[in-house]
């Protein structure tokens, strides 16, 4: 009697191993053919997916993907033909192709029972792969244009972890050729816009190492190592930048700031004066040294030589002439502050006027940048300032207007 209930005990599993294989056949019919039905196909591979039985087989992984690959060259052919396919559909299919492939790929290199490796799906699994390689940058455009990141960098992804992929060793899809380098680039900038520095930083750091848009590599980077608050490999890409590209004012004057915000103005200095003996002749640099010396140094008549310097090169820039009249606007609020602390009537009378020689000073410079800059609050603050200080009702009621409108 036990061995007649063992007898059927195996052949119920026999029956349920046979019927979940024969599902891994029937689901690829139900994907070939001129009226494929994938929903059903899909259904049928998912039970075996998950089966006991079969889901370490590399043929129910295969089959998952083959099923993918059918609907995707589908739609596809209708795109060859000239008629519009139904995008989602196709990019949604050539999405999920990989994974399913990577794995029957990974199980067909098992070692059978005698401990021989034959594959039986390989050669197939490269084919499709293969076939379909370019059109990853092609989903990857079609949701990077919607701004679809995520799928944009996914697609973006695929393509690279194919190329990369030991499979395709030494074969024309491992080719490092201008397709890999922009792709690249393009999943480093799709991976800037998902909100996750360190996945940015990753995909930037790797497209840094290609020649496409090196530079603009070079700043997204920087600009990841700042939001991620990484100093120490913000200044190392700030100078590796500098070396790569000299001619590039972005690394330079960054590093500068780094310099600035973290109080380390002697370095400061030394770099802005390096750029100044390269560059004699740009304001900027001017304008950020006389910056260091104003708000950092705290010495002003170093910062006045400096500002006056790239006035003198660049008159017309309203940020520059108000950083100018501010050092003189500032000087005079301290010293009438000094001046209002004297009780003698003729030093206070002394250090008044001082105060207002500098008022004076400040506003030709804060006037020319308003007239440029209407809109710019802080030079109408200042020039209210100047205008109290200087006894200036009817430009003093004027600007107060003009702020209050």
């Amino acid at each position: 009697m036990k061995r007649v209930l063992l007898t059927a005990a195996l052949c119920m599993a026999f029956s349920a191993s046979f019927a979940q294989k024969k599902a891994v056949s029937e689901a690829q019919s139900l994907a070939k053919g001129s009226n494929p039905n994938f929903a059903e196909a899909r259904s049928m591979i998912k039970g075996a997916l998950e089966n006991a039985e079969t889901k370490d087989q590399a043929k129910t992984w295969y089959v998952a993907g083959f099923i993918e690959d059918q609907e995707f060259s589908m739609e596809r052919t209708k795109q060859m033909l000239g008629s519009q396919p139904n995008e989602p559909v196709m990019y949604t299919a050539l999405a999920n192709i990989l994974p399913y492939l990577e794995k029957a790929y990974e199980l067909d290199q098992l070692p059978n029972e005698k401990g021989k490796i034959k594959p039986k799906f390989t050669k197939d699994i490269k084919s499709i792969l293969s076939a379909n390689h370019v059109y990853y940058i092609n989903g990857g455009a079609y949701y990077f244009d919607q701004k679809d990141y995520p799928k944009a960098y996914d697609f973006f992804q695929q393509y690279l972890e194919i190329s990369d992929h030991p499979m395709f060793k030494d074969t024309p899809t491992a080719a490092r050729d201008s397709n890999f380098m922009t792709v690249q680039f393009y999943a480093a900038v799709a991976a800037t816009q998902l909100k996750d520095s360190q996945k940015a930083i990753a995909a930037l750091e790797r497209a840094k190492n290609t020649d496409y848009r090196q530079n603009d590599v070079y700043q997204y980077l920087c600009y990841e190592y700042e939001q991620a608050k990484d100093t120490v490999n913000l200044e190392k890409t700030l100078k590796e930048g500098m070396e790569k590209f000299p001619d590039e004012k972005y690394y330079m004057l960054s590093l500068i700031n780094n310099y600035i915000y973290s109080n380390r103005n002697e370095q400061a200095i030394e770099y802005l004066n390096s750029a100044i003996q390269k560059d004699p002749n740009n304001a900027q640099l001017y304008d950020v040294m006389g910056r260091v010396y104003e708000t950092g140094v705290k010495d002003y008549a170093k910062a006045e030589e400096y500002f006056k310097k790239a006035v003198e090169l660049d008159g017309e820039n309203p940020d520059i002439l108000a950083n100018l009249g501010r050092v003189y606007y500032n000087q005079g609020v301290n010293k009438l502050g000094e001046a209002n602390s004297i009780t003698d009537t003729q030093k206070y009378q002394e250090e008044s006027a001082k105060a207002k020689a500098l008022f004076e000073q400040a506003m030709p410079y804060f006037e020319k940048a308003h007239q440029m800059k209407p809109e710019e609050r802080d030079y109408m603050t200042a020039l209210r300032g100047i205008y109290y200080n200087l006894n200036m009702g009817d430009k003093f009621d004027a600007i107060e207007a003009e702020m209050n409108k």
